[in-house]
């Protein structure tokens, strides 16, 4: 399939690359042109100067950006995306943001006789260079049907959870999930060093029964010898729990503990640690 795919940070560069390595024709663009230009050097392919120029003729266009500003200037601004792409074709989303704009998008793509999903997804860039990602889906049973044989490419899994602005109401509960599993596990290692337990020996126990998780696996590690140089950002989480909060005060949902844990990202913030894997929660214990 002839595809363009818009964004190509973290997540977007070894998404797309995923898309060339299945046998897809990919034009890509990034608001940055050097990182396209390196794209298409490492994947071949080709790139475009505008949203627009790289979704012309494309019959499914992706797109992995920063938040809802970003995502509406890429998608629906002046040289957007909506511009270049012909009617019948489908804009897939996989920032996260607001379920708010992922309605609107969804409006604005059908006024024009296009389509559209919100398409979240969960795994971290480990998830996106491996193609082992969960994707999260919003729209039209039928839309859905025509993307989910392509996002397999990068997709370990895809779910269509309901009408648009449903996978983006999925990813605000994955994130609520993460992060009380996070501080969780923090708590567990600040305990552990407290004890003097070998804490590679207890985590190699645990981790077999009712405690294990994702994070456990991928991330004591790097909590027990303070390294976070990697990952998935404090910055990003916190735009993510803003969103997920944001929507909470709008359905009357409850969540105490996501706000706590909000404002603990916070003071990992305050420390130098924006750029921090969220597993530096634990930095907030130890110092």
């Amino acid at each position: 399939m002839k595809l363009a795919f818009l964004g190509l940070g973290t997540m977007g560069f070894p998404m797309a690359g995923h898309l060339h390595e299945g046998g897809h024709e990919v034009c890509v663009y990034n608001r940055t042109t050097a990182k396209a230009q390196q794209w298409v050097g490492e994947y071949g392919g080709d790139f475009g100067e505008t949203p627009a120029q790289a979704a012309a003729g494309a019959e499914i266009v992706f797109c992995c950006v920063g938040n809802d500003d970003d995502l509406r200037q890429v998608v629906n601004g002046e040289q957007g995306a909506f511009e270049g792409m012909a009617p019948g074709a489908i804009l897939v989303d996989h920032t996260t943001a607001s379920a708010e704009v992922a309605r609107e998008l969804d409006a604005a793509a059908r006024a024009r006789g296009l389509h559209f999903i919100d398409a979240p997804v969960s795994g971290g860039q480990a998830g996106a260079q491996n193609g082992a990602l969960s994707i999260m889906c919003g729209g039209e049973a039928g839309v859905f049907a025509r993307i989910e044989p392509v996002i397999a490419a990068y997709g370990k899994s895809s779910s269509l959870l309901g009408a648009a602005g449903s996978g983006q109401l999925a990813k605000m509960v994955n994130q609520i999930c993460v992060a009380g599993a996070v501080q969780g596990l923090a708590e567990a290692v600040h305990f552990i060093k407290r004890s003097g337990l070998d804490g590679r020996a207890v985590f190699d126990v645990i981790r077999h029964g009712a405690a294990g998780s994702w994070q456990m696996d991928n991330r004591h590690e790097a909590m027990l010898d303070g390294e976070f140089d990697f990952g998935f950002a404090v910055d990003w989480m916190r735009k993510d729990l803003r969103i997920t909060l944001e929507e909470a005060r709008n359905n009357g949902a409850s969540l105490p503990i996501t706000a706590l844990l909000d404002q603990f990202y916070a003071d990992v913030q305050s420390m130098g640690g924006g750029r921090w894997d969220t597993c530096s929660l634990v930095k907030r214990l130890k110092d």
